[in-house]
């Protein structure tokens, strides 16, 4: 299973969001190191709102989604963007 399909499942699952968009952002980060060539999934932005974010920090929020990611960190996800907010919060593009 490729690691947006993976993390939009577990993010559904984890926060129950009303908007969830998972990135792949790969191709922007050719060359980056020698072992990226901007194929695959090794670069993914997460934009998500849902109600679960409320009242924690930014920290809190990105912790608890790194901490969904782990498996496939370990498996050659390279780096994740999050973008993560309460419903009304500030514009998630």
């Amino acid at each position: 299973m490729a690691f947006s399909q993976s993390l939009t499942e577990k993010l559904h699952n984890a926060f129950a969001p009303e908007r969830l968009e998972v990135i792949n952002e790969s191709h922007l980060h050719a060359g980056h190191q020698e072992k990226f060539d901007g194929s695959g999934e090794t670069h993914l932005r997460i934009r998500i709102v849902a109600e679960a974010f409320r009242g924690m920090s930014r920290l809190q929020r990105h912790r608890a989604i790194n901490a969904l990611a782990d498996a496939e960190m370990a498996a050659g996800l390279h780096a994740l963007a999050i973008e993560a907010a309460a419903p009304g919060e500030a514009n998630i593009r």
